[in-house]
């Protein structure tokens, strides 16, 4: 049977009956977890194990959101707090091989705590290059204000997930660090032209196009798409993100219940694959609308399988890893205990 092409959140740290027949009978692709969601390590290892039980697949993806700073999902006093992105940029200013060391060490510490209750897939790196005067809603998540130096680092975080079995995820194409107001709320609307968003937005997408797997942003470039935010524009999905990044991965929505976008739900999750996407996103765990998504949703199959499925081969077993002796160290190069 097909997995359908959308990723759920769930309401709770516990499944109900009834979300669990629902992942039963729709079969998403995976599953995101949220604040909501974690409690403690056996906790967040239970869940995890139910989604899987749910759908039938030990190996159905489980996404979160771990980038460290204010988007950490699962923190203290359980897991160590991390630093924001900004800070590995700060210090890869002083010295950059220190930079890139610590930003490795840092996502292959995430890693192991991850790995540790069974989720696969981290949302991060971000790639976005932020403005001055730019809402803040990227601002020190982001590595730096140079598309250089943003690609340097957000390879050295991919490659520390990778290395410890997770999945990253390239986020947000083609770039939100432009974006006046939070996407959360309302539809960034950004008027740059191209030959500047060639030279600074896109630059860390195209230097990571082989990453197995990007999410859009949320954002109108009117020099691109006048109308239609990048996650529901066809021309920004198969000419820029696909055609001028080379982006060859399974390609996501942000989440489909974010107020950037005009639509319902549904309508949203359908617009999202109309335009390209290959998967939907939809992280609230409102049932009602899950099922709207999902009624929205098909199968996947064709270019959008074979992408999801050869994402899903990038995850490896990891190398022998001495976490507390990397720990010691990330500490010592960030100059502050994370602990």
């Amino acid at each position: 049977m097909s997995n359908a092409a959308f990723i759920s959140g769930c309401a709770g740290p516990v499944l109900s009956a009834e979300e669990r027949a629902f992942f039963a009978g729709e079969r998403p692709w995976g599953f995101i977890l949220f604040k909501r969601n974690i409690e403690t390590p056996a906790q967040v290892s239970d869940l995890v194990s139910s989604l899987r039980d749910a759908v039938g697949r030990p190996d159905a993806p489980v996404l979160i959101d771990q980038e460290g700073g204010r988007v950490q999902r699962m923190g203290p006093p359980h897991w160590p707090a991390y630093p924001t992105g900004r800070a590995y940029g700060d210090l890869f200013a002083r010295d950059p091989e220190t930079g890139r060391r610590a930003a490795w060490l840092g996502a292959r510490l995430i890693a192991a705590d991850l790995a540790a209750v069974g989720i696969d897939v981290d949302c991060l790196p971000v790639l976005d290059v932020p403005v001055e005067g730019a809402h803040d809603v990227i601002g020190a998540r982001a590595y730096g204000l140079e598309p250089g130096v943003v690609a340097t680092l957000g390879r050295a975080a991919a490659e520390g997930l990778l290395a410890g079995g997770v999945l990253p995820v390239v986020k947000h194409i083609p770039g939100h660090g432009r974006a006046g107001v939070d996407s959360h709320h309302q539809l960034p609307v950004v008027e740059t032209s191209r030959d500047v968003l060639e030279a600074t937005d896109f630059p860390p997408f195209a230097a990571l196009a082989e990453m197995p797997l990007g999410m859009t942003a949320h954002v109108v470039y009117t020099a691109l798409d006048a109308r239609n935010p990048a996650t529901t524009s066809g021309y920004v999905v198969e000419e820029i993100i696909r055609g001028r990044l080379g982006f060859a991965g399974a390609l996501m929505s942000d989440d489909v219940s974010m107020k950037a976008l005009a639509g319902t739900p549904g309508e949203n999750a359908r617009a999202s694959l109309d335009a390209g996407c290959d998967l939907v996103l939809h992280c609230n765990g409102d049932l009602a609308e899950m099922k709207a998504v999902a009624a929205a949703c098909r199968p996947l199959a064709g270019a959008a399988a074979v992408r999801t499925g050869r994402a899903l081969a990038f995850r490896k077993s990891p190398a022998p890893f001495d976490v507390a002796a990397a720990r010691a160290e990330f500490d010592r190069l960030m100059g502050a205990s994370v602990a």
